[in-house]
């Protein structure tokens, strides 16, 4: 979520932020030179070329790609529900017979046209839903229409197969992330409790199942894992260790140690990141500290006592333990040995940054401390033409990463080198929307998007190899 410029001005006012002085960094190039920026896009530049124009005005792209429709809001799906509108986060998985399973949210908020959920309205399809599966009801006794769908694709011949409903009843199902152990983490971006709106309370991230046949994943919130307003997810296939991103314009970077890595319903322990020496380091480059990129810094982590609060507070103690504060986490994923994560309203402009952080080999043990992670502003463009508000980002299977802007003006989809080169690679032609949900099938052959407003989801082909 991008605030408007008035909101941005008016959150960061009241941020209750550290200010620490003498920085301790160091340069930190595990990926080459310093930060750079080109994303001009032309011929023989970085990245693929140019953008065409589509003829059909929804998604300009580099010659040599194109796309097709594979979803759209309102369709029925094999369950009989309908495909919900609003689609955001979203991954894919390795399916049965050489298919792709996508797993894609449906960011509902409060005042969002039940017609455009997954039950058609005033046609009550939830009726056909054990009350069971359905995890808040709002007090008019209609489920809350946060939701996760699944889409079975056939990667070869380029068809979608079927969609069915695999979560339903949370609220505002943003972002998340896949786990190693093939499941989707979709979290609620939101920090609701029950009152005149909803039942219960809302803030938590839902562990859903991955299947080709339609089945609704029995909802669980992992309260272990905290309760904030949660963007996205990203788990070290090494240690289990779950990070996690908080939107919020004083948020914090946190990291779940489950008591049992791959079982997180089981429990853990929640931390938030702090920067060893400086206390309450405040990293968003328009307040206080201007942060160079490639610089780094030692990690440290705090405790996060109750991870369940009633009120919106596990940023603020964070805060008061020394945690490092970032200025509207989003996008992460873990790539390449580390985690990577943007801020959406952070660097001198407050367009956004992002950020690199290198596990400990000991991550998450005593030993930690002997060779702590480290954290680098990896690059902070400081030009809208360049960077817009980045969102929601994947790592391609060549090493790139690509982010979903979500800024003023056309919205793109950009790649970011290992040598910290930016370029344009798609743009929305249909409308202002956000892109969103980028991820690549397994088989690395095909790219899969939303235009969240129009609740297209779009599956992009071409010479990768390029």
């Amino acid at each position: 979520m991008k605030l408007g410029r008035r909101e941005f001005l008016e959150k960061s006012g009241a941020c209750l932020l550290g200010a620490a002085a003498g920085l301790a960094s160091s340069p930190f190039r595990a990926w080459g030179r310093p930060a750079q920026a080109s994303a001009s896009g032309a011929a023989g530049s970085t990245g693929f070329g140019p953008l065409q124009p589509d003829p059909e005005n929804i998604l300009d792209l580099p010659k040599g790609f194109s796309y097709r429709i594979i979803s759209m809001a309102g369709q029925k799906m094999k369950d009989g529900f309908i495909v919900p509108a609003l689609p955001d986060g979203m991954t894919a998985f390795p399916g049965p017979a050489g298919t792709t399973v996508i797993l894609r949210n449906h960011e509902f908020r409060f005042g969002h046209p039940d017609t455009l959920g997954p039950f058609g309205g005033k046609k009550r399809l939830w009726e056909k839903l054990d009350k069971a599966l359905v995890y808040d009801w709002t007090p008019a006794g209609e489920p809350c229409l946060g939701s996760v769908t699944t889409i079975v694709y056939d990667t070869k011949r380029k068809k979608t197969k079927s969609q069915h409903l695999s979560l339903v009843g949370t609220m505002t199902n943003c972002s998340g992330g896949a786990t190693p152990w093939g499941t989707w983490l979709s979290s609620e971006e939101v920090f609701e409790g029950p009152g005149k709106r909803c039942s219960r309370k809302h803030g938590y991230t839902f562990e859903v199942a991955v299947s080709a046949e339609p089945i609704v994943t029995v909802p669980l919130p992992l309260k272990a894992m905290g309760r904030f307003v949660k963007e996205g997810a990203a788990i070290d296939p090494r240690t289990g260790i779950v990070y996690q991103t908080e939107d919020q314009v004083d948020g914090l970077f946190y990291r779940f140690l489950p008591a049992s890595p791959g079982r997180l319903a089981e429990g853990g322990r929640l931390q938030a990141l702090a920067v060893a020496g400086s206390p309450g380091l405040e990293t968003s480059n328009w307040r206080v500290q201007k942060i160079a990129p490639g610089t780094s810094f030692e990690a440290a982590w705090v405790d996060l006592e109750n991870p369940d609060p009633d009120e919106d507070v596990l940023r603020r103690r964070g805060r008061e333990k020394g945690a490092a504060v970032f200025s509207s986490g989003e996008g992460i994923t873990f790539h390449a040995g580390a985690v990577w994560f943007d801020c959406t309203n952070g660097g001198t402009g407050a367009k956004g940054h992002f950020w690199r952080y290198a596990p400990s080999p000991d991550e998450g043990t005593p030993r930690e401390s002997e060779n702590p992670g480290r954290l680098e502003l990896f690059l902070e463009p400081n030009d809208p033409l360049v960077l817009d508000h980045p969102d929601q980002l994947a790592a391609a299977p060549w090493g790139d990463l690509f982010v979903c802007e979500d800024g003023d003006g056309d919205q793109y989809l950009l790649g970011i080198t290992k040598r910290r080169d930016i370029y344009k690679f798609a743009r929305n032609a249909l409308d202002s929307s956000e892109l969103s949900g980028v991820c690549f099938s397994p088989d690395g052959s095909t790219m899969f998007v939303n235009n969240m407003d129009s609740g297209l989801t779009l599956a992009v082909t071409g010479p990768w190899n390029k």
